[in-house]
């Protein structure tokens, strides 16, 4: 999807862009802007939900001004990993992990979402900054979406053609040389925060963080 985000005071907006089960056990794969007071950087929040299970924020901020042009966001969810990527730059990477007893959103058909919601009690510096409604209407501009993926219905558990389409093929398998160098710079210069190393809040690292590069 293109997205052109809120100009100017969108604290305590949050634009979403997601795909999600939408059950008691659902599975979810997140892009969510976090607005901010004029001039200070976008924020997005990349979370994976699976089995209901939730928690796995990571925050970077945007290295350009997501209100002027419509910049890419997307997903490559296959067998073995989910990649976010900014225009072309991967900025996150969920590893298929169940050979550590991580539940991966695999077994059940998502749709996906659009939606831009109040969110003043911790969207912008934690709660902080609240909605300025004298700014009202906040407007975020949607273009160009394109998906490639196996139609199922709710009562399917898996892809009839599993294996057999392009996302599942071995060069899609993993992120290559010139892909992981811009992941390298997306955590070296922009992440701000990253669930895996945040031990403040979780006591013990979660076992797919062993997977993560940055770790």
């Amino acid at each position: 999807m293109q997205i052109k985000l809120i100009g100017g005071d969108s604290a305590g907006t949050v634009t979403a862009f997601y795909l999600s089960s939408q059950n008691s056990e659902h599975d979810e794969i997140d892009f969510e802007f976090l607005g901010n007071r004029t001039g200070d950087p976008y924020i997005l929040q990349t979370n994976v939900f699976s089995g209901g299970k939730g928690d796995r924020e990571q925050r970077i901020y945007l290295w350009f001004d997501p209100t002027k042009d419509y910049h890419s966001y997307s997903v490559l969810w296959n067998l073995y990993m989910i990649a976010f990527f900014v225009d072309d730059t991967p900025i996150r990477v969920f590893n298929n992990s169940k050979d550590l007893g991580v539940r991966y959103p695999f077994d059940q058909p998502m749709k996906l979402y659009s939606s831009l919601w109040n969110a003043d009690d911790w969207a912008t510096r934690g709660g902080q900054e609240k909605t300025d409604w004298s700014k009202a209407p906040f407007v975020a501009s949607y273009q160009g979406f394109y998906v490639d993926g196996c139609e199922a219905s709710v009562e399917a558990k898996v892809c009839a053609t599993q294996r057999a389409r392009w996302w599942d093929q071995k060069e899609f398998q993993d992120l290559d040389g010139e892909q992981y160098r811009l992941l390298a710079w997306v955590r070296k210069e922009d992440t701000i925060y990253n669930y895996c190393t945040d031990r403040e809040r979780y006591a013990t690292m979660s076992p797919e963080c062993t997977h993560d590069h940055d770790v």
